[in-house]
């Protein structure tokens, strides 16, 4: 793959050669492609030497790193990981190696987070990395439903604008804001999110949100939904109103393995978006306030704001095309 700031891709560095053979003067041609006549007469040299595959991506990495750490270096490292089960801290000081040195040779051997071994025997529990990625070939063939539970704000905002001390003061006086309850459903194909902000996560209420994400898929979209993913709560599972939803809707009902929430994991990403890009992108002043601005930014995300699942290009795009 090209670099991202590359003027030109393989394709353009064909075309560059092909045209400089055609007759056409260096100067021109890289005129033409607004890279500059040195780039030019690189390429048309990789050509002559090397053929069509001297036009090739190659890898940005220097032939040599004089101040990489030695082999034995990071050997010793992972194997005082292994034996000592320790963040790269502690790790310094027994083998007398920067930490920030430890952390990038860990990186750089992909070994596991402290958080995914068990500290005693060093066993993998779980990984929330896996090879495996989906993605189904059309839009509605799933659809991601979530809940995320948002705590309300007292008007005049709470302790991000009072401080953790006052505001645990004014809980004291009775005032307790409670939670509300986004509902969230995210299209497995193109990453368009459709979303509502509820007092509670009822069976009924879950049920009335995905007929009106399926109708608004339909509607405004013209995509059929053909299966939902959800968790296992028991709304989702034993709720008689999900089940009748699904049922009038020709939706089949799907379920993530128990313990594993990144089987839902593209609603979970949505939910992250959600919180850093609205519900905690400035100190609101109120509950009402903050809900003003949710329906801006559930805009902004599906029409303006590039994902990178979609190419670079805001999940509308796949729905046009």
């Amino acid at each position: 793959m090209a670099h991202a700031n590359a003027r030109t891709n393989e394709y353009g560095r064909r075309l560059a050669v092909e045209r400089c053979l055609a007759g056409h003067r260096v100067k021109d041609v890289a005129a033409q492609l607004g890279i500059s006549r040195t780039t030019v007469y690189k390429w048309l040299r990789r050509f002559a030497a090397e053929g069509a595959t001297g036009l090739a991506d190659r890898s940005s990495r220097p032939r040599r790193c004089p101040r990489q750490v030695p082999l034995g270096v990071e050997l010793a490292v992972l194997a005082a990981r292994v034996d000592l089960h320790v963040g790269p801290v502690q790790l310094a000081a027994e083998i007398g190696v920067p930490a920030s040195t430890i952390g990038a040779v860990l990186r750089r051997w992909a070994m596991p987070h402290l958080a995914d071994l068990d500290r005693i025997s060093g066993e993998l529990l779980r990984s929330r990395a896996t090879e495996v990625r989906y993605e189904h070939p059309r839009p509605g063939d799933l659809l991601h439903v979530d809940v995320k539970k948002l705590g309300r704000i007292p008007d005049g905002g709470g302790w991000r604008l009072d401080g953790p001390v006052n505001h645990g003061q004014r809980r004291h006086d009775g005032q307790q804001p409670g939670m509300e309850y986004v509902h969230v459903a995210v299209d497995d194909h193109s990453r368009v999110a459709y979303a509502e902000i509820h007092p509670d996560e009822k069976a009924r209420t879950c049920a009335a949100f995905l007929y009106r994400a399926a109708q608004w898929f339909h509607d405004r979209h013209g995509v059929t939904i053909r299966r939902v993913l959800t968790d296992n709560a028991w709304c989702y599972r034993k709720g008689v109103d999900w089940a009748a939803v699904c049922t009038a809707l020709q939706i089949k009902r799907r379920f993530i393995k128990p313990g594993c929430p990144w089987t839902n994991g593209k609603a979970e990403r949505f939910n992250r978006t959600l919180l850093t890009e609205w519900a905690y992108a400035q100190p609101w002043l109120s509950t009402a306030e903050r809900a003003a601005g949710f329906d801006a930014f559930l805009d902004r995300y599906n029409t303006r704001r590039r994902h990178t699942a979609t190419g670079g290009q805001p999940p509308i795009t796949r729905l046009a095309a």
